[in-house]
């Protein structure tokens, strides 16, 4: 694991992460790492320390870690949350990053009086720019949701990041994936399939995004997992009344080419950069959503108490859901692997 962590970065160091960090309150918590706050002694700044105990990592840990970082060390880009440092020490291994204390998109929309498709379009845009970039590395997310989607800071004009590439994948130009990973209710429908599968898969995840950021609700969603990947795979959504009765043509337009099952003919990053709704953002609609911050405050509640019920439960394979992945071929330098959905 250290050979691979030394030649995946330059901020890789062998001595201890507290001659050079204090660290401070704890920030979250999970199966093998926990995160604190921090600040670098050198200049005062503050950043979030990531402290994972090596003796609790499997091997698939360390490969996903070996990911992150591979992954975190090639992206610069302002609307992606920054890898700064990679200690390796006796007992843990501590990955510094920005901290991001504005709180989860979905958290900060609630919380306004006000909020309108001019502000949704905004934040579509700053996603789909740093998915362009992403994809342009060949770097596919593989997880976008609004738990990766963080702010900054609390200030009013603070940007908004995309968090947490454990999932997340390089691949080489023409090169397809295979690892059947992602999150109920935002991952494609050919990852449902079974199919080989590109980047497209986050324009997908973009898209079921987009939809909640204008009505509050998700296009797709049943308690139970097998009807939502029917529903998923299917394609099927509408735009119900009155919910989207003032949402422009032109906002529902750009849904259409993104929840797109023909992953081929679904819009790609730049695509939506050039679309009306994003590239013309002057003609957006500056008016407040009437029915949207009851709706999205019934959907956050919902799905948080949800992820707190099923934090433990990891869907380990689809073959349940009547998938089989054994007649395909891995793609070059493409390995199989277990699949992981996450509930």
């Amino acid at each position: 694991m250290t050979t691979l962590i030394r030649r995946v970065t330059d901020f890789y160091r062998k001595d201890e992460c507290s001659k050079y960090y204090k660290l401070g309150r704890t920030l979250g918590t999970g199966s093998f790492a926990t995160v604190k706050s921090a600040i670098q002694k050198a200049d005062n700044s503050v950043w979030a320390v990531k402290c994972i105990n090596k003796s609790s990592l499997t091997a698939d840990d360390e490969d996903a870690l070996r990911m992150e970082v591979q992954v975190l060390e090639l992206l610069q880009h302002p609307n992606i949350v920054r890898l700064r440092q990679v200690f390796d020490c006796q007992k843990t291994f501590y990955v510094v990053m920005e901290e991001m204390s504005g709180g989860e998109l979905f958290d900060r929309i609630v919380e306004k009086e006000k909020y309108t498709e001019k502000e949704a379009s905004r934040v579509v845009q700053k996603l789909a720019a740093a998915l362009l970039y992403c994809h342009q590395m060949g770097i596919a997310h593989r997880d976008l949701k609004p738990e990766n989607l963080l702010y900054q800071s609390s200030d009013e004009d603070a940007e908004i990041k995309i968090a947490d590439f454990g999932l997340a994948k390089l691949i080489k130009a023409d090169s397809l994936m295979q690892t059947a990973c992602g999150t109920p209710g935002y991952v494609a429908p050919e990852i449902l399939e079974g199919k080989a599968y590109g980047c497209e898969v986050d324009l997908w995840s973009l898209g079921v995004i987009a939809y909640i950021l204008l009505c509050g609700f998700p296009p797709f969603y049943d308690e139970n997992n097998a009807a939502l990947f029917a529903s998923i795979k299917s394609g099927h959504f509408d735009f119900p009344s009155p919910y989207w009765d003032s949402i422009s043509v032109s906002a529902k337009d750009l849904i259409n080419k993104l929840l797109v099952v023909d992953a081929k003919k679904r819009y790609s990053a730049q695509q939506v950069l050039d679309h009306a709704w994003i590239s013309d953002v002057s003609r957006v609609s500056d008016d407040a959503l009437p029915h949207f911050p009851a709706e999205l405050k019934r959907y956050n509640a919902r799905r948080r108490f949800r992820a707190g019920i099923m934090a433990a439960k990891t869907v380990s394979t689809l073959s349940k859901l009547g998938n089989s992945f054994q007649n395909l071929t891995p793609s070059d330098g493409v390995k199989e692997t277990d699949c992981e959905i996450k509930t």
